[in-house]
């Protein structure tokens, strides 16, 4: 980590790699999953693995508002999807900008996820952010929904110029029937090269050229995947097409078969989104960059996929709000598991230590340099999480959540999988916990 009186051309470059909604424990050290993610484990052996990440808001838009502004999820100003990033909030973007970084971004950034216009170059709200740099493209589902007719993104903008645009908006159309989306596993009908991951990941190499050398910059990469629906390349599939899954946990649903589908394009969305590791670090490395770049890979949220009956995100269970964090770089220490917990705004603080900037104002955020570098080895009593009516705080072992008026509490050292309420049990580390939990407060918030 660079002094606060070191030059500009000292300070690490940052490249962040965020994929939409990879679950926590689906990694390339999972003993029992037979994923190939060669590059994210080569990132693991190089640096620090949090085993105890959490998001503050386990839903795209707060989770990527906590990320900007360094706040906990009643800080953040974006209580759900339906609400864009207070332009008056100071963001961590902006900040690096003052500082002299070049500051970039492509992918899914949903800063502005409640107004549909991304702009058909990507570059709406860009300055205003904090950024130099970059294209803000429409997630999944977002991209048919806005732009089947006409685009209002840059990459329904690049279907309809290849004339895949239609053929893109049936396939989504016949994913969303009765069953949910999950259940449809059949391969996209687009080529390679116009899958969203496949063009986000080109788009992140030319930004990346673009950077001048000898001066520190930020890269975003803000991938699609692996979010539902499965909407895999036939390529991607057919290597996935023989992997053995470990089936849910309590699932309530489907077959046996139909889960190792889903699971399998989602494996194959992940070693995707590893291939392009593999290039964005060979890209940094061919610029003569490796050694003073600090590697991030993390995620907005996770995905239930199956476990408890449930699929997608916004729930308090662990596969919902654990996210995977791997940090590797200038120094930090190599080979590092650690079980301290810490939260997706503490990238926040990181960053800003990264540029020898100072905190954000109303930051909840705590750097994670000590542990990085191995003067410390805890961060946080406790971290919280929350969404709408419910607000969850885990301290390691016992997780509390309010729902309502109800509280429930489950001993994830005892019951990992969160099956069994316990609060009944415990009296005591209910109210202990529950005096721990924030109280919501959205006055002020505001659409752009």
């Amino acid at each position: 980590m660079p002094s606060r009186t070191s030059s500009i051309a000292e300070r690490p470059n940052i490249l962040l790699l965020f994929p939409d909604q990879h679950r926590h424990d689906w990694l390339p050290s999972a003993p029992d999953l037979p994923l190939h993610m060669p590059h994210l484990a080569a990132l693991m052996e190089r640096g620090v693995r949090f085993v105890n990440a959490v998001t503050p808001s386990p839903i795209c838009a707060p989770a990527r508002a906590c990320l900007a502004s360094g706040r906990d999820y009643d800080a953040c100003g974006v209580p759900n999807n339906q609400v864009n990033y207070p332009l008056h909030q100071e963001t961590v973007y902006q900040r690096l900008r003052a500082t002299g970084y070049r500051v970039g971004g492509v992918g899914k950034f949903d800063l502005h996820k409640a107004t549909q216009d991304w702009g058909l170059d990507g570059r709406r709200l860009l300055p205003e952010w904090g950024f130099t740099d970059g294209i803000d493209n429409e997630g999944k589902i977002d991209a048919v929904s806005s732009g089947a007719e006409r685009p209002a993104g840059p990459y329904m903008a690049y279907l309809h110029r290849e004339g895949l645009a239609a053929t893109h908006v049936a396939d989504f159309a016949a994913r969303h029937g009765k069953l949910p989306s999950y259940v449809n596993t059949r391969p996209t009908p687009l080529p390679e090269e116009a899958y969203c991951d496949n063009w986000v990941a080109r788009n992140a190499l030319d930004v990346l050229a673009g950077f001048e050398p000898g001066r520190p910059w930020y890269l975003a990469v803000n991938f699609t995947g692996p979010h539902n629906p499965m909407d895999v390349t036939a390529g991607m599939q057919r290597r996935r097409r023989d992997a053995a899954f470990p089936p849910p946990v309590a699932a309530q649903d489907f077959d046996a078969d139909t889960h190792q589908r889903v699971r399998r394009n989602y494996a194959a969305m992940l070693e995707n989104i590893d291939r392009h590791i593999g290039r964005l670090l060979a890209a940094v490395a061919a610029r003569g960059e490796l050694e003073r770049t600090l590697v991030v890979y993390s995620s907005d949220h996770g995905e239930m996929l199956g476990d408890l009956g449930r699929w997608s995100k916004s729930t308090w269970h662990h596969p919902s709000m654990g996210v995977p964090m791997i940090v590797s770089g200038p120094g930090v220490n190599a080979g590092v598991t650690s079980d301290a917990l810490v939260s997706l705004q503490d990238l926040t603080a990181t960053f800003l230590d990264c540029a020898g900037a100072g905190p954000l104002p109303g930051m909840d955020g705590r750097s994670l340099w000590p542990i990085l570098r191995g003067a410390a080895t805890a961060h946080r009593p406790h971290v919280r999480c929350g969404l709408d009516d419910w607000r969850a705080v885990y301290d390691g072992r016992f997780k509390l959540v309010r729902t309502g008026e109800a509280h429930l509490l489950y001993d994830r050292g005892a019951d990992p999988h969160e099956l069994t309420d316990v609060a009944d049990q415990h009296p005591d580390e209910v109210n202990r916990l529950a005096r721990l939990l924030r109280v919501p407060s959205w006055e002020g918030s505001l659409n752009v």
